[in-house]
C-alpha cells in the first residue's frame, strides 16, 4: 500500500514506534527511523536503538535511515524532515509517537516534569508535524498520523501531563486537518493500547493494578500498526480529522466534543437560577469522573 513512500516515524526505536516503522517498511515504504534512545522518562541518549531498527528494515530488504535528533526542538525537528529528503528526496507521512512519561499527582507534579511531557508529546508533534508541511503542500499531497490517548480523551490517575499534551494533540491535529485540506493532505490521530516499556511503568502494587496491567500485556503492539499503514496510505484520501483508538483486535473511532443538552431562560440566567434550574435539568448528561479503564472495563478481543 505505501510503494515508494517515504515516512518518518518517530520514537521508533522501540514498542508501538518500532512495529510501526517494520509495517510500513513491509508495506513499501522508506522509513526515516527516529530515536533519541532515551529512557521511559526521557534521561540519557543512545543511538543504537534507531540505528538498530533501521539495519532490521535493511535486513529484511527494505529502506531505511536512522535518525536521532530530538523532536522536542524546533531546529532538530526540521533535522528529522531533512533526513528523509537527503536520505530519499521527499516526504509523505509523518507518524508522531515519540513520548515520555513522568507519572505524578497532580499536587506533586513539578513545572520541570509538566513541561518536559509537553516538549516531547505536544510541541515535538507540533515542530515535525509543520517541518514537513511546505512539503506537503507543495507536493498537494501527505499524511500526518499522531498519537493521542485516553488518558487526555477520557482520563486517567496520575497523568495531569501526558494528558494535557494527549488531548492538545487531538485538537491541534484536527486544526492540522482543516488547514491543509485544500492541499489534500489529512490528519489522523490513534489512541493505542498496547503493553510497550511506557505502559510497563504503571504501579503494580494491587491485585486489582496487577490483574489490570496483565490485561494490558496481552495487547501486542504489532495489531495497531495496520491502521497507521492505511492511514498513510493514498486509499486513506477521504480520512481526515477522525480520532481511533485500537486495543488488541478492536478498533473504535472515537467521539469529539458537541453540545449534549441546552437550557434557555427567557428572562437570562443569575447564578441562583443556575444553581436551580440550569444545573438540575443537565445533570442527567454530566460525566462521571471516569478513568479509561471505567470506560474499557471489558477484556480485549
Amino acid at each position: 500500500m505505501l510503494k515508494d513512500k517515504v515516512v518518518v516515524v518517530t520514537g521508533a526505536g522501540g514498542g508501538i514506534g518500532r512495529d510501526f516503522a517494520l509495517a510500513m517498511a513491509a508495506h513499501g515504504a522508506r522509513v526515516v527511523v527516529n530515536d533519541i534512545g532515551a529512557s521511559v522518562s526521557g534521561e540519557g541518549r543512545d543511538t543504537g536503538p534507531a540505528q538498530k531498527v533501521a539495519d532490521e528494515i535493511q535486513a529484511r530488504g527494505g529502506h531505511a535511515v536512522a535518525n536521532t535528533d530530538s523532536v522536542a526542538g524546533w531546529e532538530s525537528a526540521n533535522r528529522i524532515v531533512q533526513t528523509a529528503i537527503d536520505a530519499f528526496g521527499r516526504i509523505d507521512a509523518v507518524v508522531n509517537n515519540a513520548g515520555i512519561l513522568r507519572d505524578r499527582f497532580f499536587f506533586n507534579l513539578s513545572p520541570e516534569d509538566w513541561k518536559a511531557v509537553i516538549d516531547v508529546h505536544l510541541n515535538g508533534t507540533f515542530y515535525v508535524s509543520r517541518a514537513a508541511a511546505p512539503y506537503f503542500k507543495h507536493q498537494n499531497a501527505g499524511r500526518y498520523i499522531s498519537m493521542t490517548s485516553t488518558s487526555g480523551l477520557i482520563g486517567n490517575l496520575g497523568q495531569a501531563n501526558y494528558a494535557a499534551a494527549k488531548l492538545g494533540i487531538a485538537a491541534l491535529s484536527k486544526s492540522m486537518a482543516l488547514d491543509m485540506a485544500k492541499y489534500r493532505v489529512t490528519a489522523n490521530c490513534i489512541a493505542p493500547f498496547a503493553w510497550s516499556r511506557m505502559i510497563g511503568t504503571i504501579p503494580a502494587d494491587t491485585p486489582q493494578q496487577q490483574a489490570r496491567l496483565e490485561k494490558l500485556k496481552r495487547m501486542e503492539s504489532a495489531k495497531i500498526a495496520p491502521l497507521a499503514v492505511y492511514l498513510a496510505s493514498d486509499a486513506a484520501q477521504a480520512v481526515s480529522g477522525q480520532i481511533f483508538a485500537v486495543r488488541a483486535n478492536e478498533i473504535f473511532l472515537m467521539s469529539q466534543n458537541r453540545p449534549l443538552r441546552s437550557v434557555h431562560r427567557a428572562e437570562g440566567w443569575t447564578p441562583e437560577a443556575i444553581g436551580e434550574i440550569a444545573v438540575p435539568a443537565m445533570r442527567a448528561q454530566f460525566y462521571p469522573l471516569e478513568r479509561s479503564q471505567d470506560v474499557f472495563s471489558w477484556d480485549p478481543i
